[in-house]
């Protein structure tokens, strides 16, 4: 029985009907708006949903669109760093200064312009950033296999991968999607990349501002198990801090003096600056960290025992270095209709 027929049961009179009859036309209009109303709400919402999934970073995000990415930015990158060793530790730390400003949106690669000044010349980079034409020859290559679809900040990404494994280091998944800025700040460079000169209570507060843990901060650190640095960024440590093995100061300071040099390279770790293994942290113990900021961690509490960790156990350095990586590429990316895919790296389309 229906609903109008059981109604009619208590209310026989014909003078209701016709009320009746007006009042359930009224609750079954309603009741049909209400119910396109929440079905409308949740696809909409499932769509939002979807959207947004697609945003999210992802290792496959190319796989469609252009599926020759991974093995074109790997031979480059071995190409690059067979040329000059060097090379792996310095796309390496072109990610890690391009994440650590406004997030990793390939903001370090633009060149200046009459609307910016870009961060080559931030007191990090000038004169010592490195790898920039690696990157734009990675970039040619991509765009002829896949025009206008790869980002400048998803090949600083895979590069830097690529260098670490190439190098004997651990792997990891990169997650892609990202895009580009569209502009660029020294000054931000120079506020948010951490300092040679930097305490540990500065470079954990330095770390946290970026989501990054204390076990990051010492993780990442390990990357300087690889590559140079020049004299002006050590030469406060051999000099003036009590923290450094004496004969470990006086070797430096025959290459490095109080002034001038400034440009003179030495290894950030002394034993082996172009393979990636934990003898970083090792020197550490020894107290011949090249920078103030390295031998920083050696300075009590959860760093110390996150160093004595990984000097003992290179596999638990390795996967916590992976892990902050991952954490440390997730910085703030631009998605979805965020930036843009710039078709050469230093300049906006």
């Amino acid at each position: 029985m229906g609903f109008i027929q059981l109604i009619y049961q208590f209310y026989p009179h014909s003078h209701f009907k016709g009320k009746i009859q007006t009042k359930y036309k009224k609750l079954k209009y309603m009741a049909s708006y209400y119910y396109y109303y929440l079905l409308f709400v949740l696809v909409a919402t499932a769509a939002i949903s979807e959207a947004d999934s697609k945003t999210k970073l992802s290792k496959d995000f190319y796989s469609r669109s252009c599926p020759k990415l991974l093995p074109i930015v790997k031979d480059e990158v071995i190409k690059a760093i067979n040329k000059e060793t060097r090379m792996g530790a310095s796309l390496l730390r072109l990610h890690f200064h391009d994440c650590f400003v406004n997030g990793c949106d390939a903001s370090i690669l633009l060149d200046n312009t009459k609307n910016f000044i870009g961060e080559k010349t931030a007191a990090a980079n000038n004169n010592s950033a490195r790898g920039f034409d690696v990157i734009d020859d990675i970039k040619t290559k991509v765009e002829k296999a896949c025009p206008r679809i790869v980002s400048c900040a998803d090949i600083l990404a895979l590069a830097a991968r690529d260098s670490v494994v190439y190098l004997g280091g651990p792997s990891w998944e990169v997650g892609l999607g990202r895009r580009d800025s569209t502009t660029a700040s020294r000054a931000a460079a120079n506020n948010f990349i951490p300092a040679p000169f930097f305490s540990l209570t500065t470079l954990k507060s330095n770390f946290a501002n970026h989501g990054l843990s204390v076990e990051d901060l010492v993780a990442l650190s390990g990357g300087h198990t690889i590559g140079l640095a020049r004299c002006v960024q050590f030469r406060a440590h051999i000099y003036n801090d009590s923290n450094i093995d004496a004969s470990f100061a006086k070797s430096l300071r025959s290459k490095c003096p109080r002034k001038g040099n400034d440009a003179v390279l030495a290894p950030l770790e002394l034993q082996t600056p172009t393979h990636f293994d934990n003898l970083y942290y090792k020197n550490l113990l020894v107290k011949r960290g090249l920078l103030h900021s390295d031998q920083e961690l050696l300075n009590g509490g959860s760093t110390s025992a996150l160093v004595k960790k990984f000097a003992a156990n290179k596999n638990e350095f390795f996967k916590a270095f992976s892990k902050g990586m991952v954490k440390m590429s997730s910085i703030k990316p631009l998605t979805g209709k965020k930036g843009q895919i710039r078709i050469h790296c230093r300049k906006v389309n």
